[in-house]
């Protein structure tokens, strides 16, 4: 399957982010990509940078949301897996969401962020409820797609119960940049960690960035790109820069992936009843 991600800098007005984002996936399609990522919250600038309850009124329930509606019909349209992430409104509760869409444009599934981070320019605990759904895969034109969000990228947890669920491919839509307290450049270490999920679990992982600076009050981030794609050895196939806006299509032998998951033996040599302090432990 030709799977492919994307990069691009956000602009303060919704539509032109749409429009933006709807050439990426239509030049990628016509290169044959039928898996094709966009960033996380790709149609916004990334508002959780400071806490502003006027930003609330950007959340729109999964039915009223003209976004979802936008890119389904493209999804159909143009024969292509698009897992599409936004701004969810559930009654009284605000989520980070996720719908995955297959290639005539139906809903698969439907996902909220699990990992919500706090701290200096990702104030995401301020505006999201950690999410209740549990993690996806969608089992799409015959392929098993594993989605999460951003921050669940960082947990192992997350890459292996993905796998667990059959995922042939992880799919991480993504904004993160500079870290305006610590001043650290974490583009390695977000890159290398993603990479080590591909390794341990023989699955393919794709994750697609935001670029550009963006403010938001008194706090200024800069999102660092290098979307990329890594093969199922933990090893970069694709590496966009910190300034390229675009897509990069690449063709993965699933199946071929799939009988080298089997000859490791990863999966069957697991000790689950060994692994119960993940989830027990308590400090003695």
């Amino acid at each position: 399957m030709k799977v492919a991600i994307t990069q691009m800098k956000m602009s303060s007005k919704m539509e032109e982010n749409i429009q933006k984002a709807e050439s990426l996936i239509r030049g990628a399609a016509k290169e044959g990509a039928k898996l094709i990522l966009l960033p996380e919250l790709f149609y916004l600038p990334y508002f959780c940078k400071e806490e502003d309850y006027a930003c609330f009124q950007l959340a729109r329930s999964k039915e009223e949301s003209l976004i979802l509606a936008h890119f389904a019909k493209l999804a159909g349209e143009l024969q292509v897996i698009l897992p599409i992430s936004f701004f969810e409104k559930a009654n009284n509760q605000y989520f980070n969401s996720l719908v995955v869409y297959d290639i005539d444009g139906k809903e698969l599934t439907h996902y909220r962020k699990s990992h919500i981070p706090t701290g200096a320019g990702y104030e995401e605990k301020f505006y999201f409820a950690p999410g209740n759904t549990g993690f996806k895969v969608s089992k799409a034109h015959g392929v098993n797609v594993g989605a999460a969000i951003c921050w669940d990228q960082w947990f192992p947890e997350t890459a292996r119960v993905l796998a667990l669920k059959g995922a042939e491919v992880f799919c991480f839509p993504t904004a993160i940049g500079s870290e305006p307290v610590t001043g650290k450049d974490s583009r390695a270490h977000w890159r290398n960690v993603m990479l080590g999920h591909a390794a341990a679990n023989l699955t393919p992982v794709l994750a697609s960035n935001r670029i550009g600076e963006e403010k938001q009050g008194n706090t200024s981030v800069t999102f660092f790109g290098n979307s990329f794609i890594g093969d199922q050895h933990g090893e970069i196939l694709i590496l966009m820069d910190d300034k390229e806006e675009g897509y990069r299509v690449i063709d993965l032998d699933l199946s071929a992936i799939e009988k080298e998951r089997t000859t490791w033996g990863v999966f069957r040599d697991r000790r689950p009843e060994l692994y119960t302090a993940i989830s027990d432990y308590k400090e003695e």
